[in-house]
């Protein structure tokens, strides 16, 4: 049977993490847009990584590890990065989903590789493989919406 480590809570905290920066990420996405589907679109995505925070932390914390809090470097540095590409993109829009698509795909391979982890219990298994499964569902909506213009 499966047991949760320290690596295993190490690796979900960094998760965590990131999905704190994608939540930010996407909330000053629609912030930057007057775009009213885009806006749409990355305010759900916003509430999306919220709802993944929450379950990951309520994973985290039944197995009695601690909840790390706040965001990356790297994600503080990426929010920068699209207010810089929104203010001086001709088509800010654009900028924004090409942001949100390599974010999505890094997310992606992040959340595949804490799968490799053969010591992870399977209710944290479980909720990976559902989150990684939606955020793979919303590639292909960001992808249709690549024809806004």
């Amino acid at each position: 049977m499966s047991t949760y480590t320290e690596q295993v809570g190490e690796k979900l905290n960094e998760l965590l993490e990131k999905t704190y920066d994608a939540e930010k990420g996407y909330k000053k996405a629609a912030e930057n847009t007057e775009h009213e589907q885009l806006k749409s679109f990355f305010d759900s995505k916003a509430r999306q990584r919220y709802d993944f925070g929450h379950e990951l932390k309520a994973e985290i914390k039944s197995f009695g590890q601690e909840v790390d809090k706040g965001d990356s470097i790297a994600g503080t540095a990426h929010r920068a990065w699209m207010d810089v590409k929104a203010l001086f993109s001709s088509d800010s829009a654009e900028a924004m989903l090409e942001e949100a698509i390599r974010g999505e795909k890094a997310a992606i391979e992040e959340y595949e590789e804490v799968l490799k982890e053969t010591s992870l219990p399977s209710t944290t298994a479980t909720i990976l493989r559902s989150q990684k499964e939606a955020i793979q569902n919303g590639l292909s909506n960001i992808k249709m919406l690549e024809s806004i213009r």
